[in-house]
């Protein structure tokens, strides 16, 4: 059985931005494998690069995010406004000699920026990260469900 991953089209708590050249050999999109034609670091490009999947425990939210090659310090985790998670980094371009032929250029490089809408039951004041291998993990602990007073009355009559 494999997993199948929804297009955060339809996730209502994604803020990503929509890149309708996705896809696209020429255009700015993450899945433009196989092109011939070379493609240039953009903003929208680097958007999709950062992969991150959102899971919900009975304890917390738990966010991981795939950032291979990056150190701690080059990834920021921040919350706006009290509700918006956002992971944001940069990976920077190898530094190129006049001497070298590059034969083929997979790896990304460039800004990437996340951002998610937080729910009400997160207590955003107690977010922790930490990172390892290249993943970077992010929990955001959950407020208990106070379960509702039940009081039984008695019938008379």
């Amino acid at each position: 059985m494999s997993l199948i991953r929804r297009s955060n089209v339809f996730d209502p708590f994604s803020l990503d931005l929509f890149d309708p050249f996705d896809g696209f050999p020429f255009g700015s999109g993450s899945s433009s494998g196989g092109s011939l034609v070379p493609r240039t670091s953009s903003d929208t490009a680097a958007f999709a690069g950062a992969r991150i999947d959102w899971k919900e425990t009975p304890e917390a939210h738990v966010f991981k995010a795939d950032v291979p090659g990056l150190k701690k310090e080059e990834v920021k985790v921040e919350v706006e406004d009290g509700n918006i998670l956002q992971i944001s980094g940069e990976r920077n371009k190898e530094q190129e000699e006049k001497t070298d032929t590059w034969h083929r250029v997979e790896r990304s490089s460039g800004k990437f920026l996340r951002r998610f809408k937080l729910p009400d039951n997160a207590k955003a004041e107690q977010v922790k990260a930490s990172m390892e291998n290249g993943v970077l993990t992010v929990t955001v602990p959950k407020e208990e469900v106070k379960k509702p007073e039940v009081k039984s009355i008695q019938i008379s009559g």
